[in-house]
């Protein structure tokens, strides 16, 4: 058996058409069979309603009297891309304000106009012939823009990975705060009723499809940036007309430590046209697996620290080592039930039609890595290899003699083995001056948790190290824990100062 897009249509126009929800869907199967269910189900409807940073708007604001080509464009303080034309700009919604900076940002902007505030612009331009005037500030509504069109290069992602961390301080990441020693879970996304898990091949989710976002009726683009559905995880370039949009579905938000985002609404219908259409979107959350990322390493590719299914993570705790971790989701599951049920008393309505992509969405394709052609410099680069070290048991006089020559003010203290076991300073031996009573050796005045480097890491991060922990000096050290360098403020000015830019 299989159905036409033209015979669902015509059920959607004399109002016999079946429609159910993505998280409806694998029940009906179950009950009636596949073909029971092609019979029975003519479309499925999906959601989903997360921080989708990729996104953002074209904005034409109309001609000034006199006219002015505003190079530069600034929205309530966050600046949009005015390298369009002479009055249009783009606004992202992770632009963070100049005077609020993580407090406001293009999202709220965006947020701002949907539910009817008054937003500032402000705009400048060196003057021409064609377009004379220099400045402009003025207040404007929603209304009193000719266009606002959504156009949002990433959203819908297939699936997230979970996060967490294993290191022994919080972090704070665009998956939200992420507690020490994996003391916590976090993910994002709709599970079943995510619309590309209901169509991972996109045969029915490709450009030109109608959609639900941000509360009108949108379209699919194409694929997304980012689009690697070859690793599970495919994206959808979307657009939509703003001034239609209800603050409901577009939402701004800050992530504390990582900056602003938007949480979008956006669902996509699906046709069932065959058996292959009803067994895509009888997909479960038990049959969408991801992995838990440890983001307590700082690179690219992280490592992995378990593999999960969405029911699993829905079920608020998991189990990884034999331990019980909570878990938790940055996007709203009942908001993207609420999608899929408005989308589909659209289509019950007859306010939407279905259609096929006019073009299609590659479903193998795969997202690379960047291309660097310089590498960033590594602490090996620019660390000292002239290590002035001292042995815990020695004497406190003997540390301070060493510092007193003026060669370093941290000092790597090594145990028998010659491994790092802690680090003095000339601020640790001035304590101990003034205050004789802690002991003699340097073991009794050594801080022994010691913030460390390695040869081979990025010097950004070990900056990052040092700014954390307002700290100076990072001794490097080898697996064994041996010291084979020491990173300074000294070494960073020879960095900044030039050596490394080209």
């Amino acid at each position: 058996m299989h159905k036409s897009i033209g015979e669902i249509n015509r059920k959607i126009h004399d109002g016999s058409v079946r429609v159910v929800t993505a998280e409806e869907m694998p029940f009906i199967v179950e009950e009636l069979g596949e073909e029971g269910a092609l019979k029975e189900v003519d479309v499925v409807t999906t959601g989903t309603f997360g921080a989708m940073c990729s996104s953002g708007a074209f904005l034409n604001f109309g001609h000034a009297d006199p006219p002015i080509r505003m190079e530069r464009v600034w929205l309530n303080d966050v600046e949009a891309y005015g390298g369009i034309a002479a009055v249009d700009a783009y606004i992202g919604a992770t632009q963070k304000s100049t005077t609020l900076e993580d407090e406001y940002g293009g999202a709220h902007v965006i947020e701002d106009f949907i539910t009817g505030k008054s937003v500032e612009m402000r705009a400048i331009s060196r003057g021409t012939d064609c377009y004379p005037r220099r400045t402009i500030t003025t207040e404007l509504l929603l209304e009193n823009l000719n266009e606002a069109i959504m156009c949002n290069p990433r959203n819908g992602y297939q699936r997230y990975n979970a996060a967490s961390n294993s290191t022994d301080r919080t972090l704070h990441t665009y998956m939200g705060m992420l507690l020490p020693n994996r003391g916590n879970i976090t993910y994002s996304g709709s599970g079943l009723l995510n619309p590309i898990s209901n169509d991972p091949q996109f045969r029915m989710i490709g450009s030109g499809v109608p959609i639900f976002l941000g509360g009108t009726a949108g379209m699919i683009v194409g694929q997304g940036t980012q689009h690697s559905p070859a690793s599970g995880f495919g994206t959808l370039m979307v657009t939509g007309d703003m001034k239609a949009m209800s603050g409901d579905y577009i939402r701004a938000a800050t992530m504390t430590g990582y900056g602003v985002t938007l949480y979008v609404g956006l669902g996509v219908p699906i046709p069932i046209t065959d058996l292959d259409m009803v067994r895509r979107t009888a997909v479960r959350d038990e049959d969408i697996e991801v992995d838990i990322i440890d983001y307590g390493v700082p690179q690219r590719s992280r490592p992995t620290l378990g593999r999960v299914n969405y029911a699993e993570l829905k079920s608020g705790s998991i189990e990884i080592g034999g331990e019980e971790i909570r878990t938790s989701s940055l996007s709203s599951f009942r908001r993207a039930r609420q999608v899929a049920e408005e989308l589909k008393h659209w289509i019950e309505g007859g306010k939407m039609e279905m259609m096929l992509p006019t073009r299609p969405i590659d479903p193998v394709k795969s997202a690379q890595p960047m291309r660097e052609t310089v590498q960033g410099p590594r602490v090996l680069d620019i660390m000292d290899t002239r290590v002035v070290s001292i042995m815990e048991t020695e004497e406190i006089a003997t540390a301070a003699k060493k510092l007193l020559k003026g060669e370093t003010n941290h000092l790597p203290v090594l145990d028998s083995d010659g491994k790092l076991v802690g680090i003095v300073t000339t601020y640790d031996i001035s304590k101990a001056v003034v205050n004789p009573t802690k002991g003699s050796r340097v073991m009794d005045i050594m801080k022994r948790k010691v913030v460390t480097t390695v040869a081979d890491e990025a010097v950004d991060i070990a900056v990052q190290k040092l700014e954390r922990h307002n700290i100076s000096a990072l001794p490097v050290v080898d697996q064994e824990r041996q010291v084979i360098g020491m990173l300074t403020a000294m070494n960073l000015g020879k960095l900044f100062g030039g050596r490394w830019l080209k």
